[in-house]
């Protein structure tokens, strides 16, 4: 469960915000945080907290996900990336466009990494490239959860280097530049705010060292290319959609790893229809049946239930069977299933079946 606290709680606002008042509330705390400005230690990550809170809730995709599954949904949906990517025009609109060149650094050049007000959001190296997985999972699987083992490309250490990426007998040397460190770091001023930009390093391509003699082999990697087994959980009550597992991309040894994107579709089922938590199904009675009525064995998702026909029944009748739906995704609770009556009306008669409904037909005209 997310430690994080309520998005709307630290920018100090109510569900029913509009976006003018998010945007105001979110500008005082920024200018009240900022680490130029105010030098308390905890300073830094006030900001960063009410920063993502406001680039979660200035845009309208990100804030419909939150409000209907909390962090849960945001985090499985969005990486950090992704969730400051898409709202960096709202940004813009409240710093001006230096924080255009912040986006760049971080999404625009391949990696680095990008700082605000002179402290990092913690990205440095390379970034590993995102992995998409896709799989098909039944209603009923939707109802209990899953788990499914994948099989993922990986980098392993090189039988012949060890790792190392240098020829059996030899050893690398600390990049000079960077001092082992693989990145190099810029920074400067505008205005009250320091920009830090974090770079891997030219010299030794934001390894730390130089490999002088590289292994034949590898070419100097460290690393060949193998696969690893994978496991992960689809939770109950999962909607059709992409969802994100952060570090399970491709690897980099030197940098982050990417993500493994999950793209989920739920079946079609062939007697259920899903809206949300809450499940639909057609039960058809007969005209006979629906006038006096009848108990019925109805389907669910874990086996059948009773349901009360009650007499006189119209069509479209709806009979609610409480918690017999999905699981809420991210929260506790399930929905429930529907059950609509479909009268059936028959075609064709024989004479005697006709003869009995000209017969009742004539003893309500005469109110019998």
């Amino acid at each position: 469960m997310s430690n994080k606290r309520d998005y709307y709680e630290v920018l100090g606002l109510q569900k029913n915000a509009s976006q003018d008042e998010i945007k105001s509330q979110y500008r005082k705390l920024a200018l009240k945080f900022h680490p130029d400005r105010n030098k308390s230690p905890d300073a830094a990550e006030h900001f960063k907290e009410v920063s993502e809170a406001y680039a979660v809730l200035s845009d309208a995709e990100k804030r419909k996900t939150y409000d209907a599954y909390g962090h849960a949904g945001v985090d499985n949906k969005y990486s950090t990336e992704d969730i400051f990517q898409g709202s960096r025009v709202n940004f813009e609109d409240i710093f001006g466009s230096g924080f255009e060149s912040i986006f760049q650094n971080l999404f625009g050049r391949g990696g680095g990494g990008f700082g605000f007000g002179g402290f990092d959001f913690g990205y440095g190296g390379q970034r590993g490239a995102d992995l998409v997985y896709d799989t098909e999972i039944a209603l009923e699987e939707v109802l209990t959860g899953k788990q499914e083992e994948i099989e993922l490309p990986s980098e392993n250490p090189c039988g012949d280097c060890k790792g190392t990426g240098a020829t059996p007998g030899t050893t690398a040397r600390t990049c000079t530049v960077c001092n082992g460190h693989g990145q190099v770091r810029t920074s400067r001023s505008s205005g009250f705010s320091t920009f830090v930009t974090v770079q891997p390093c030219n010299t030794c391509r934001g390894q730390g060292k130089i490999i002088e003699r590289p292994c034949s082999k590898c070419r100097g990697s460290g690393k060949q290319k193998g696969t690893r087994t994978f496991n992960f959980d689809i939770p109950p009550g999962i909607e059709t959609g992409e969802y994100r597992i952060r570090g399970e991309g491709e690897q980099k040894a030197n940098g982050a790893n990417g993500d493994l994107i999950v793209r989920i579709k739920v079946k079609p089922h062939d007697k259920f229809k899903r809206d949300g938590a809450d499940i639909f199904y057609d039960e058809e009675v007969s005209m006979v049946d629906a006038v006096l009525g009848k108990k019925a064995i109805v389907p669910t998702l874990e086996g059948t239930e009773k349901i009360e026909v009650e007499p006189g029944s119209q069509p479209n009748t709806i009979i609610k069977l409480r918690g017999k739906g999905l699981p809420h995704h991210g929260s506790r609770g399930r929905g429930d299933q529907y059950v609509r009556l479909v009268v059936s009306i028959p075609k064709k008669l024989d004479k005697q079946q006709k003869k009995l409904l000209e017969d009742l037909r004539d003893s309500f005209e005469r109110g019998d």
